[in-house]
């Protein structure tokens, strides 16, 4: 543990003075069943800046225990630019993928070390999904807040109580140290990066340039109620969701949704905890905030007219929810995410 809090202290202490060196050397850490997506996302935004700005502003190199090739968790073979090992500083940014073999990496003193070694040498640090949990294991986020991928979080937080997870957004900035959700979310990050070393410009051609959304900031949340795949198969849960989504505007008070199911509210209440992990009154209000969510990109209705659509009621309401599940405002959410050929429906 005091080797731990010594390289954490030269870590903050060495990175707090860094200054970006030209060109930015970006380091992508990958191991056995890393997934493909978390080094390729971030490498082609990096090299989508050095094409839109004509120059190599970013070296990327791909590091491996004893540099030997890797196979991703989708079965490709990725070979390394070098040695864990033999990579030496500075470096502007380490970067840690996620993927399957995260539990083996984060147990790996020949990962976790070099980690730390390079960490002391870098101006930033990010990991992407479960590659939190190899920061996490290299002792880099204890105290810090961070997140990972939605499904794994609640594992990875009991194994790493020192860290403190949020499971809401898609990045986290915690002083120089980043971490992103899942997979696609390390494109986000990386371009808030791009946008962060050469202005906002220059990482919208890149997001243009990749087919990319432009550009999801990161207090949005990580899972969508609506293309999640089902929760529960118990009927009478099933038969209050469905019931939910159909009919936002209308009355679902517990009292109201136990009825229908034909169960009284408290063992209502008791199925909502056992299989979703909630109340049915929370969740009622995250559905109609993420459908409220979809009308403010989708139309340009009035924030009253989606409040009374989504059974939110007012635009307070809408107001109130939305700090609390987006941590910003709708009308804030709506100039970041609003489509260009937008209709009143």
């Amino acid at each position: 543990m005091s080797e731990i809090l010594r390289h954490r202290s030269a870590f903050r202490r060495i990175t707090l003075a860094k200054v970006p060196v030209s060109p930015r050397r970006i380091v992508i850490v990958g191991y056995p069943e890393a997934t493909l997506l978390d080094i390729a996302c971030p490498a082609d935004v990096f090299d989508g800046a050095n094409r839109v700005r004509g120059e190599t502003e970013y070296e990327i190199i791909t590091a491996t225990v004893g540099g030997q090739g890797v196979r991703t968790s989708c079965g490709i073979v990725l070979a390394a630019d070098l040695p864990l090992e033999r990579v030496a500083g500075p470096v502007d940014t380490l970067i840690v993928a996620g993927g399957h073999g995260h539990d083996a990496a984060a147990s790996d003193v020949r990962v976790t070390d070099q980690i730390r070694r390079l960490a002391a040498v870098s101006r930033r640090v990010a990991s992407v999904c479960t590659g939190a949990s190899v920061l996490a294991g290299a002792g880099l986020l204890d105290g810090r807040r961070a997140t990972t991928h939605w499904f794994y979080l609640d594992e990875i937080a009991r194994r790493y109580p020192k860290v403190s997870f949020d499971p809401k957004p898609l990045f986290v900035e915690d002083g120089n140290v980043y971490t992103a959700a899942g997979v696609t979310s390390g494109l986000d990050l990386a371009l808030a990066l791009v946008e962060q070393d050469h202005g906002a410009a220059t990482a919208r051609s890149v997001a243009r340039g990749l087919v990319a959304y432009l550009q999801r900031p990161g207090n949005q949340a990580q899972v969508s109620l609506f293309v999640a795949a089902r929760p529960t198969e118990t009927p009478p849960v099933r038969t209050v969701t469905d019931h939910i989504a159909a009919h936002l505007d209308g009355d679902l008070r517990v009292v109201t949704l136990a009825r229908l199911a034909g169960i009284g509210s408290r063992h209502l209440s008791r199925l909502f905890a056992e299989e979703l992990n909630t109340t049915p009154t929370r969740y009622v209000r995250a559905v109609r905030t993420e459908a409220a969510a979809a009308l403010l990109i989708d139309t340009s209705l009035p924030l009253k007219a989606i409040a009374r659509r989504c059974g939110l009621g007012t635009a307070e309401t809408l107001r109130q929810a939305f700090l609390d599940a987006y941590d910003t405002t709708p009308s804030n959410y709506r100039r970041l995410h609003r489509r260009r050929d937008l209709v009143t429906r």
